[in-house]
C-alpha cells in the first residue's frame, strides 16, 4: 500500500499490527518510514524514537530518527545520529552510505566524504554507494567527483536517472538522495542524462497521507508539561527566596534580580517545551485538555514569573509571597496528580 502511495491505508494496517505488538521494532521502523515518506517527520521521528527504545543497538530505527531529525531541521541531533551509525556500523555498506549521506544532510564536511567513499569500496558495483557519493560530492561543490560518481551510478543501474519519481518505502533512501542531487544539479551540477530510449514517464499514483498520528502521544506530552512544571516552578522558588533574601543588602540589586530571573525562567522554560513537545505548545495544551489539574499546574506556572516582574516594577514582599504560592501550588498539583 505504501509503494501505491496509499500512506494512510498503509499506517491503518500498521497500527493494527501495533495494536496487539505496541513494541515491535520492525513495525515501528515501518511506520517511521511511511511519515517521513508522506512528509509527516514529527510523526515519524516519534515512531522513530519509540522503535530506537525497543531495539537498541539496530541500524534501521537510527536510519529512521536521522531521517526525521532532518527535516525537522534539527541538524545538531541529526548529525549526532549519523555519527554514531557510522561509528557503530564500519563494516556495513547499508549503514556507511546511508550515514555518510544524512551527516551530509546535517553537517557535511570530511567525515561524510570519507564514509561515502567507505561505503563505494565495500560495494563497488553498488549504484546507490555511488549515487550517495555524488550527492555528498556535490554538497562539498566537488563537482568533477559528483559528476564522475553519478555517471557510475547510471552505469550500474539505470532506474537511477528517475528515482526521484519513486512513491513508497522500499526505495526511501534511493529516492531521498536522488532529490537532494536533483536540486543541487538544478543550482550548479551538470549532471548526465541516463541514456535510455526516451519513453514517457507513467504518472506517479496519487499519495494519501495518514490524517492523523498513529501513536498515541497524549503520555509523552502530559509527562512533558510535568516537567516544565516542576521546572518552572522550581526556577521562581528559588529565585522568589534569594531576592527576598537579596533586599537586606539591596533592594535595587533584589528588584533587578527577581525581574531578570522571572523573564529567564519564562524564555527557558518556553524553549525547552518547543524542542521536547513533538507538536506546537499550543496543540499540546489542546490534547491535555481533559487532564484538568495538570492544565492548571501549566498556567500558574506560566503565571508565578509574573510575581518576579511585578517584584522588580512595584517593590514589596507581597508580589514575591504571590509567586511562590502559585508555583508551589502548580509543584504540588502535578506531585500529587495520579498518571
Amino acid at each position: 500500500m505504501a509503494d501505491l502511495g496509499r500512506y494512510d491505508e498503509a499506517a491503518g494496517e500498521i497500527a493494527s499490527g501495533l495494536a496487539a505488538a505496541p513494541d515491535d521494532a520492525a513495525l515501528l521502523t515501518t511506520l517511521a518510514r511511511v511519515h517521513l515518506a508522506a512528509a509527516q517527520p514529527v510523526d515519524a521521528l516519534a515512531a522513530a524514537d519509540r522503535a530506537v527504545t525497543a531495539a537498541p543497538g539496530t541500524v534501521g530505527p537510527l536510519v529512521a530518527r536521522a531521517m526525521a531529525l532532518s527535516d525537522e531541521r534539527r541538524f545538531g541531533e541529526a548529525a549526532e545520529v549519523a555519527a554514531s551509525i557510522l561509528a557503530a556500523w564500519p563494516a556495513d555498506p547499508y549503514a556507511q552510505r546511508t550515514g555518510a549521506a544524512l551527516l551530509s544532510e546535517a553537517r557535511n564536511g570530511q567525515d561524510a566524504l570519507n564514509a561515502a567513499w567507505n561505503g563505494v569500496r565495500l560495494t563497488p558495483t553498488d549504484a546507490e554507494a555511488h549515487l550517495v557519493l555524488a550527492v555528498v560530492a556535490a554538497r562539498l561543490r566537488l563537482f568533477d567527483l559528483a559528476q564522475r560518481a553519478y555517471g557510475e551510478a547510471l552505469d550500474l543501474d539505470a532506474t537511477i536517472g528517475d528515482a526521484q519519481q519513486d512513491v513508497g518505502v522500499v526505495r526511501l533512501e534511493r529516492r531521498r538522495w536522488a532529490l537532494a542531487l536533483e536540486s543541487l544539479a538544478d543550482a550548479a551540477l551538470p549532471v548526465p542524462e541516463p541514456v535510455a530510449e526516451e519513453v514517457p514517464a507513467p504518472p506517479p499514483p496519487p499519495v494519501t497521507r495518514p490524517a492523523g498520528p498513529v501513536l498515541d502521544r497524549s503520555a509523552l506530552v502530559a509527562d512533558t508539561f510535568r516537567q516544565a512544571v516542576l521546572y518552572g516552578s522550581n526556577g521562581v522558588l528559588i529565585a522568589a527566596v534569594l531576592a527576598a533574601v537579596m533586599t537586606t543588602a539591596s533592594t535595587g540589586v533584589a528588584r533587578m534580580w527577581g525581574g531578570v530571573i522571572g523573564v529567564v525562567v519564562v524564555v527557558a522554560v518556553a524553549v525547552w517545551l518547543t524542542r521536547a513537545l513533538p507538536v506546537p505548545i499550543g496543540i499540546a495544551l489542546g490534547e491535555i485538555r481533559g487532564a484538568g489539574r495538570l492544565v492548571a499546574a501549566v498556567y500558574a506556572t506560566a503565571l508565578a514569573p509574573l510575581g518576579l516582574v511585578a517584584f522588580a516594577v512595584l517593590g514589596g514582599v507581597i508580589p514575591l509571597v504571590i509567586a511562590m504560592l502559585v508555583a508551589a501550588a502548580a509543584e504540588l498539583a502535578v506531585l500529587t496528580q495520579r498518571r
